[in-house]
């Protein structure tokens, strides 16, 4: 660049630079395919920014700011309109500059999206009425379109697999079909496992496709009982739409989708329908409209007849079936201990041209010595296909994949637990810990579970889905983590709970639609359930009474529901070894829920975890509940529902040592209650971004080894009374965006170990005199500005490292 247009573009302001630089990406992109996905990405962003960027301009004026606040960044971008200019130049075989500009394209991303967020911050506190105003519309604005506070279901295809092969002409053939003008509603079918889904995800990055539909493609994974109203509700809060009037029926939800699309209409609209089961073949008809250029792709098991056009993708062929299982077989690092060809033809054989099985099968038999392989074979019968038109004979299939040594058969068990969730929907890791420490005898901080997870990961069981942590925290904190299982594999799970009678069953599963109970369970007089975990589905219309059942040795209860007021059932209170209660509410909106009281009779009762409901009803009628170790509230609302209990919190949680509080979006102030519970030694408040004040008599928590208050954007200082915490060996404070300083006698935390203070962008002053105190201090998590602060206490705290964190880039607030 020409250095006269340098120095007027460092003259410009933030917004005309941000725009230019914008207008380079849009250009480059198409033409420099070497850094075609860092550049989308980066292209993504900055469309997404665009309006942001605005009011912060706007901001600027209205509150006189000179440049020099921005001149930076400015400059940044200013060099980075260059680098991405430059990228033009970069021949596709240099690795290592290919490497040198993407870390800086990658650089340059996160600078501009983390200085709108901390500008957002900043500007929050600032007075004039103008300025609180834009303020407030930027900030209903990103609250309505950022899932951090409020996870909700993504509309957005998925990337596809890294590894994709046999589907270059199914793709060519579908998009054909798809975009022929006739086509309006057409079905992709094939049995489970041949990678309909992947399919459309390959379909979806298709240049053309995109070029087509542009950002009017959604998404929708159909559960096996559909709810009507939840799909649109979640369809207008991904294109930030509120619904003229309440949605009561899924008449009103069909009215309210025709607005929907009819507002983006005459642009073409792309709505793919995931995985419709053979109970739900007439949901496609309910989303059908009479729009121009508006098409829906279906996927199925079924090829139903009365769809006019269909495509059935095949199996891979023998080629391209080796191909992928070898792939599936080989060790990480690219290496091959496969036996004999004729060995691995015969097995692939048997996997019928399915990639699901090919995948699974291959990475069971990763690393194996070849007498297991042939084990393997001859269990199977030589040369024969294990695959037919009954589901039956695949999922007898699959199981062979579930031979463990005798020291991993409890990896098979928590693969079975697995099938115990909702189709569809994450498994947060959390869950998951709680009920294999009570039910395994795992270790309490979930570093067994992980491995367990992993492994499974590792045998395509199951996908282990971890967000990026810090060093320190790699085996401790799993809150963010959660666990994804196929279709298949999860009827692969229920196939495995189902094998033996019902009363025999080690863990029961029910998936109950409306009221329509098995005979068996009406009766008065019912068999005694014998099983240690029992997983109950519900959907909004169930109102049955669980009266007669009787499960005393039940140890984990896993309640799953979609109404707005739930009851705690009956037979609660009988369940004796009751050790673990997980209530999970499915629905769009929070529930209240009744009967909390039949906990208080229970004299193993450990651990609660509650999800999306409101925990009013809770304390109305909180009972002691002697001992409870671990409560766990995930996105309830809490408010000060603390505050009006008919009991102490000290004396109705008197043994309790663990709270976790995540996304608990009205918790403005730290529940005084919660200071008297003195036993307590885990107290975790993450992304609870309303939450701005502590009381000093947080002080109270003397046995407190673990303090947790992750992305509480709007805390702005902790209590000076934490001094007191002699126990206390983690601290985090990471992405706390308003503290702006340490206590003062932050010193007297004598064994504190860990600091996490990644993400305080307020904390710029010295600190603390008193820090040179912690000499038990090992490990210090933070960005390079902060890691300055610590350079001058490294003399006196030799053995201290300050660990400087990678930048993990979160776009979660932006709309998907």
């Amino acid at each position: 660049m020409p250095l006269s247009v340098a120095g007027s573009l460092l003259g410009a302001g933030f917004g005309q630079v941000f725009a230019l630089l914008r207008e380079t990406v849009n250009n480059v992109v198409s033409e420099a395919r070497q850094f075609e996905p860092i550049l989308k990405r980066l292209e993504s962003t900055l469309d997404r920014l665009a309006t942001t960027v605005t009011d912060i301009e706007q901001l600027n004026q209205l509150d006189n700011l000179p440049v020099e606040e921005t001149r930076s960044l400015i400059e940044e971008m200013t060099r980075g309109r260059d680098l991405v200019q430059e990228c033009l130049q970069i021949p596709r075989w240099n690795l290592y500059l290919r490497f040198k500009y993407s870390s800086k394209l990658t650089k340059l991303e996160e600078d501009i999206v983390r200085f709108c967020q901390v500008e957002l911050q900043l500007y929050g506190a600032r007075n004039g009425l103008e300025v609180r105003r834009i303020v407030s519309d930027m900030r209903q604005r990103m609250d309505s379109i950022r899932s951090v506070e409020t996870p909700k279901v993504s509309f957005a295809v998925r990337e596809p697999p890294d590894f994709i092969v046999g589907f270059d002409m199914p793709m060519k053939e579908l998009k054909t079909l798809l975009l022929k003008e006739e086509v309006t509603l057409l079905l992709l079918t094939a049995p489970g496992g041949c990678g309909k889904t992947t399919m459309v995800q390959m379909l979806c990055q298709d240049e053309k496709i995109k070029g087509k539909f542009e950002n009017n493609i959604f998404f929708v994974n159909v559960p096996k009982t559909p709810n009507v109203k939840d799909i649109v509700q979640n369809l207008l809060n991904y294109k930030n739409m509120q619904p003229e009037f309440q949605i009561q029926s899924d008449d009103d939800a069909i009215d309210q989708l025709s607005q929907l699309l009819n507002h983006i209409t005459p642009n073409p609209i792309l709505l793919i329908l995931d995985d419709v089961g053979l109970g739900s073949k007439y949901l496609p008809e309910k989303f059908k409209f009479d729009l121009p250029n508006y098409k829906i792709l279906v996927t199925s098991r079924t090829a139903f007849p009365s769809f006019k056009f269909i495509y059935h993708l095949k199996p891979l062929n023998d080629v391209d079936a080796m191909t992928l299982f070898r792939r599936s077989a080989s060790l990480h690092d690219g290496s091959s201990c496969i036996p004999a060809e004729e060995v691995v033809k015969k097995i692939v054989k048997g996997c019928g041209g399915f990639p699901l099985v090919l995948q699974v099968i291959g990475a069971s038999l990763r690393g194996e010595h070849e007498v297991v392989w042939k084990s393997r074979l001859m269990k199977w019968s030589n040369g024969q296909s294990f695959l037919g038109s009954d589901a039956k004979l695949l999922l007898g299939h699959l199981e062979s994949s579930l031979e463990f040594l005798d020291d991993k058969v409890i990896i098979k068990e928590c693969f079975t637990d697995l099938g115990s969730f909702p189709e569809d929907q994450r498994i947060p890791a959390a869950i998951l810990i709680d009920m294999w420490a009570e039910l395994y005898e795992l270790d309490e901080d979930g570093i067994h579970a992980i491995a367990h997870l992993r492994e499974l990961t590792t045998r395509n069981l199951a996908s282990l889905v971890m967000a990026g942590k810090d060093a320190s925290e790699a085996n401790c904190y799993y809150n963010d983590d959660f666990v994804t299982l196929h279709d298949i594999l999860r009827e692969l799970a229920m196939h495995q709970s189902s094998k033996e009678p019902e009363e025999e069953r080690s863990r029961l599963i029910l998936n109950i639609s409306g009221n329509n109970l098995p005979e068996r369970w009406m009766k008065k007089k019912q068999k005694l359930i014998n099983a240690r975990l029992l997983s109950i589905s519900t959907d909004e219309s169930f109102s049955w009474s669980w009266s007669n059942i009787q499960a005393p040795k039940v140890e984990v209860l896993v309640l799953n529901f979609r109404s707005q007021n739930y009851t705690l059932p009956e037979f609660v209170e009988k369940m004796d070894e009751l050790k673990v209660l997980i209530v999970t509410n499915y629905g769009f909106f929070h529930a209240e829920i009744s009967n909390f009281q039949l906990l208080g009779s229970l004299s193993n009762f450990r651990r609660i975890r509650l999800e999306k409901v409101s925990i009013s009803s809770l304390c109305k009628s909180l009972v002691p509940l002697k001992s409870l170790k671990k409560l766990s509230l995930f996105m309830c609302n809490i408010g000060k529902a603390f505050e009006n209990c008919t009991i102490q919190l000290s004396n109705a949680l008197p043994n309790l040592i663990e709270i976790h509080i995540d996304y608990c979006n009205d918790l403005l102030e730290l529940p005084v209650g919660l200071c008297d519970i003195v036993l307590l030694k885990k107290l975790i408040i993450t992304n609870c971004h309303k939450l701005s004040a502590l009381y000093k008599g947080i002080g109270n928590l003397v046995n407190l080894e673990v303090l947790r208050f992750r992305s509480c954007t709007d805390l702005s200082e902790l209590p000076e009374s934490i001094r007191s915490l002699h126990k206390l060996s983690i601290l985090d404070i990471s992405d706390c965006l308003s503290i702006s300083k340490l206590p003062k006698h932050i010193g007297e935390l004598c064994n504190l170990k860990e600091l996490n203070m990644k993400g305080c962008l307020r904390l710029r002053n010295s600190l603390p005199e008193s820090i040179v105190e912690l000499k038990q201090l090992k490990l210090v998590v933070c960005d390079e500005e902060r890691a300055k602060l610590w350079e001058p206490i490294k003399e006196y705290l030799t053995k201290l490292k300050v660990e400087v964190a990678e930048t993990d880039i979160n776009l979660h607030w932006l709309s998907k």
